[in-house]
């Protein structure tokens, strides 16, 4: 049985967490996208959420816009505890008055979208990210001006 060296699963972690970063941010963004402006599918219903109706608007609004920097990896950390926080939200005061276990109350996207969020928050974007590529940025232009 071969075992895969830890040197190469340590230099793959970074690009796992920011494809995995991504995937979620994209899937996110998109039902934000389908509850706003009826694209993919729009809503259970066919139709769009009504502008500034509470919670589906603002939980619209966050997927949308936290999905997308999630997916940029744009103030990643932040985003996704926004993020993370309007699932939970949802599960709880949605899906949790049906029945208690996320699978009988139709809330296994709220779950696992808001523990997914967590880990990224935790985590960080990884690599293949706007933070990441500014921080250099950033890093490049603070040792030029010191050495200048």
């Amino acid at each position: 049985m071969s075992v895969i060296p830890s040197s190469t699963v340590d230099s793959a972690r970074p690009y796992l967490v920011g494809l995995s970063r991504i995937a979620i941010g994209l899937l996110f963004s998109c039902h934000g996208a389908a509850s706003l402006f009826g694209v993919l599918g729009g809503t259970k219903g066919g139709g769009t959420v009504e502008a500034l109706s509470w919670p589906g608007w603002y939980a619209a609004v966050i997927q949308l816009v936290g999905g997308v920097l999630v997916l940029v990896g744009l103030g990643t950390r932040t985003a996704a505890i926004v993020c993370s926080g309007s699932m939970a939200y949802a599960y709880f005061s949605v899906h949790q008055e049906v029945a208690l276990w996320p699978i009988q109350n139709g809330g296994v996207a709220s779950a696992v979208y808001s523990w997914s969020f967590l880990l990224i928050a935790a985590t960080g974007p990884g690599a293949l990210a706007l933070d990441g590529l500014l921080a250099r940025r950033s890093a490049v232009v603070s040792t030029e001006s010191v050495t200048a």
